[in-house]
């Protein structure tokens, strides 16, 4: 590799490293997709806004041609080929059976309608649909109609699980339906580039590849793996040895859909699919490759979007609402019909369409090897990533609306580094409730008499000691209009607040909830209960040295260890 620089190329990939994980990490605080953050941190680095405020340094760290974009490149189509592979581990192929007539017709409505809609739309408009004139008719709206028919397994699941509707019917009629579209999808995505591409096989040589490679992986590729794991996790190191055969299987799935004509990642994707399908993949394993991929390969590939495209000067507003109404009506309404014809209640029905709507990380990932392969330009290019963000983020408060289900709060949504007292001064219970108090009263701006008096005429009532060395002491306040408060509390000595264990509080959680708001005070105590129900966690919380040494525990502990 003559001339390469091996200093910008380094400091180029850690930009975009650091970039796509703060942004991804406030995303995700904002209760939206990473993604979303991951690509502003690529328009951000991108010819979007540092080329144009600084031209030289954008060249400087991102050049278009050379060895380091040549460089960029292949590391980047390696994160997308491995984060297609995590993606098909997800793919449960017994939940379509399970779920029966409800999942069959979901999947075949939430592939039919939307699928019917984009090609016929592709067919009469394809210039407002931004159809380059070099680009065939028949596999322009071939693509436009799976683009709209596909959906995002990973966004999808990631949203029931906020929701906590993962376990729910609905929320299984919604993966099955999902797998099927994704297998689908992308099976229909790499023929139309067989379509294009296959320089060295017909066209239809290269469909029977594809679907004869599809074939064998989800039959007897699935049932060898299945078969072998047990001999792999016995004689290699584990979990190192076991890391590696995963992945190695899934760049030699990635090389052989690579030599038929079609993308590496369809390949890796159906690896996934058969290796995530056995029992005995560890779940070890599994989070395992899911950490590597999505917390160090996903948010590299996500920022390098942002490299290649002007998101302004190719945006079209006319072209990014036609996309997004198209797409938004063949899906919603296409899954939702399928629903309701399967006997789904109405706002049950509604909400697997909503559910279905999210297009997500696959959605990008499809358009942009369209526009790689010269399908699409560059302003629908923008007009699909931009839908795509749009329908993840709209997915799951569309959901909440239609079952009137709010979001369950947690004890993590509320913790305060102003509101976390380490130790506390208090030896009673009455002197912990009233410096407690002082931290929330001057917070909701509410006079502490007020606060100290309501907590203490609740404890009165009954005593807040929970056990496990926990206090809760609580109350409703008639004049909070903002939410719930919550400060925390630490004792070295231990306070009694008359726990049914006997044992001394040594954490102490206070909590004020507007009086109209019935749910909040169950929701939080009921979180705080179930993370500390094992006696070591207050034990390893009494350790921390910092309010971040909390956030961290707890939020560790709420999502399950």
């Amino acid at each position: 590799m003559n001339g390469f620089d091996p200093l910008h190329f380094l400091l180029a990939i850690g930009l975009l490293l650091l970039a796509g994980r703060l942004l991804g990490e406030l995303a995700a605080r904002l209760r939206q997709p990473p993604v979303l953050g991951e690509i502003i941190a690529g328009i951000l680095l991108g010819p979007t806004i540092l080329g144009r405020v600084a031209p030289g340094a954008f060249e400087a760290l991102f050049p278009a041609t050379g060895p380091e974009a040549h460089a960029r490149g292949g590391l980047a189509t390696f994160a997308v080929v491995m984060f297609m592979f995590v993606a098909g581990m997800e793919v449960d192929l017994s939940t379509i059976w399970r779920r029966g007539r409800a999942a069959v017709a979901v999947s075949l409505a939430g592939m039919i309608v939307p699928f019917g809609l984009g090609l016929g739309a592709a067919l009469l408009i394809p210039e407002a649909l931004g159809r380059e004139p070099e680009t065939s008719s028949a596999v322009f709206s071939l693509f436009f109609a799976t683009a709209l028919a596909i959906s995002a397994l990973p966004v999808i699941a990631r949203t029931l699980m906020d929701l906590n509707l993962f376990r729910s019917d609905v929320g299984m009629v919604v993966i099955a339906a999902a797998v099927f579209n994704d297998l689908v999808g992308w099976i229909v995505f790499a023929l139309i580039l067989g379509m294009v591409g296959g320089e060295d096989h017909s066209i239809w040589m290269t469909v029977g590849w594809v679907l004869g490679y599809a074939a064998l992986m989800l039959t007897l590729g699935r049932y060898l793996l299945h078969k072998s794991l047990p001999f792999v996790q016995a004689h290699l190191s584990w979990p190192s040895g076991v890391l590696s055969f995963a992945l190695i299987l899934a760049l030699f799935g990635a090389a052989i859909t690579e030599w038929i004509g079609v993308h590496a990642l369809f390949g890796a994707f159906l690896v996934g699919v058969a290796l995530g399908d056995s029992a005995h993949l560890r779940e070890r394993t599994r989070t395992s490759i899911d950490q590597f991929v999505t917390g160090g390969l996903a948010p590299l590939f996500f920022t390098t979007i942002g490299l290649s495209v002007d998101f302004v000067a190719n945006f079209d507003p006319l072209l990014t609402l036609l996309v997004l109404v198209i797409a938004c009506a063949g899906k919603i309404l296409g899954c939702a019909w399928g629903a309701r014809s399967a006997g789904m209640v109405r706002r049950e029905a509604w909400a697997v369409g909503f559910g279905m709507n999210a297009r997500g990380a696959m959605e990008i990932i499809l358009g942009l090897i369209a526009l790689r392969a010269g399908i699409i330009g560059e302003p629908l290019f923008v007009a699909l990533v931009i839908m795509a963000l749009v329908t993840s983020m709209m997915s799951g408060p569309l959901m909440e609306w239609v079952l009137r289900r709010p979001r369950v709060r947690k004890l993590v949504d509320f913790l305060s580094p102003t509101a976390f007292r380490s130790p506390l001064a208090a030896t009673t219970r009455e002197e912990a409730i009233r410096e407690l108090s002082e931290t929330l009263a001057a917070r909701a701006r509410l006079p502490l008499a007020e606060v100290q008096r309501a907590v203490l005429a609740r404890e009165a009532l009954q005593p807040t000691g929970v056990g496990n060395g926990v206090a809760v002491p609580h109350a409703r306040m008639p004049m909070l209009a903002n939410g719930p408060l919550l400060a925390v509390g630490t004792s070295e000595q231990g306070i009694d607040f008359d726990a049914p264990d006997g044992a001394p509080a040594r954490l102490v959680f206070l909590i004020l909830t507007p009086q109209a708001d019935d749910g909040a005070q169950l929701e939080l105590l009921a979180d705080i209960g179930r993370i500390f129900q094992d006696p070591a966690i207050c034990e390893r919380v009494l350790g921390v040295k910092s309010f971040v040494e909390l956030q961290a525990l707890l939020k560790i502990e709420s999502h399950g260890g």
